[in-house]
């Protein structure tokens, strides 16, 4: 997804290999600390394994989020990442995949906080025109956040297959 999608667009996707880092019933209020430690941790590994990101860091939802997440943080790779790979604080480096199939897209613009009511929005607007979401759904990451980055300026993707 190189251009962003300023109006929202179903497409058929294929599959993306990935490594990731699950984490079930995670605490939403904790996603940042879980966030730091598996990005950090994903890149050492790939990086002493020789493989680079193929693409923008996601996070899948594989349920509703509540109080809690059932979540896979990660990167694209174009290669097999071989074994699992365990990191401090009990969190594992490990190969999956993103689905493919149709997908909506909708590309979101502005700081993190306002995710949730992009989010309420997008789907408003897929229920509106009849489809009917599936899980998993997911944020692309496009825009690498940093301390000199206007959070305006953020893009992230929301994507989610249906039907």
């Amino acid at each position: 997804m190189d251009e962003p999608r300023r109006e929202l667009a179903i497409i058929d996707a294929a599959e993306v290999t990935t490594a990731v880092i699950r984490a079930e019933r995670y605490p939403m209020a904790e996603l940042r600390t879980l966030f730091d430690a598996a990005f950090s941790g994903l890149f050492a590994v790939l990086g002493l394994r020789g493989i680079s990101p193929a693409g923008p860091a996601f996070a899948l939802h594989h349920r509703q989020p509540d109080d809690t997440v059932d979540i896979e943080v990660g990167v694209p790779i174009d290669a097999d990442l071989g074994e699992p790979a365990e990191l401090d604080g009990g969190l594992v480096v490990e190969q999956s995949r993103i689905p493919g199939g149709r997908t909506a897209v909708l590309s979101h613009f502005g700081g993190y906080d306002g995710l949730g009511q992009a989010w309420e929005a997008f789907l408003g607007e897929l229920r509106s025109r009849g489809a009917e979401v599936r899980l998993p759904f997911w944020e692309v990451y496009v825009t690498e956040p940093g301390p000199d980055v206007d959070p305006a300026t953020l893009r992230t993707d929301l994507v989610t297959l249906v039907e």
